[in-house]
């Protein structure tokens, strides 16, 4: 199960940019390739989550299809399924341009308190 490692590692990085402030809601980018399960994703998020500023937190994922441009054609297309292969020529020959991202793309956090000179 390797949601596990990829929620330890976006809590990490949430964590880390939160700079002491709570996140309420953490968005990844998760390329269709990456074969993430999204509710085992969920799922160790709030586990790994506990007890640090991510907890709570809201985890948004979009998933970005898998796209390819033909190297034998120049068609760029949307890859179903395997064998990943040109939508127009059926070749096999493709360049992937989209499908393996993961990465946090946003975080939305509370804002921080300022003191005033009566605190």
């Amino acid at each position: 199960m390797h949601e596990l490692a990829i929620a330890d590692s976006v809590v990490h990085v949430a964590s880390r940019h939160a700079n002491g402030r709570r996140v309420t809601k953490v968005c990844l980018k998760v390329g269709h390739l990456r074969q993430v399960v999204p509710s085992a994703l969920a799922f160790s998020f709030e586990l790994v989550a506990q007890g640090t500023p991510v907890e709570g937190a809201e985890l948004e994922m979009e998933e970005v299809p898998a796209t390819g441009k033909c190297r034998k054609c120049g068609v760029e297309s949307r890859l179903q399924s395997f064998p990943l292969q040109c939508a127009a020529c059926d070749s096999l020959d493709l360049e992937l341009i989209a499908g393996e991202e993961l990465y946090v793309e946003s975080l939305v956090m509370e804002e921080t308190q300022e003191l005033t000179a009566d605190s």
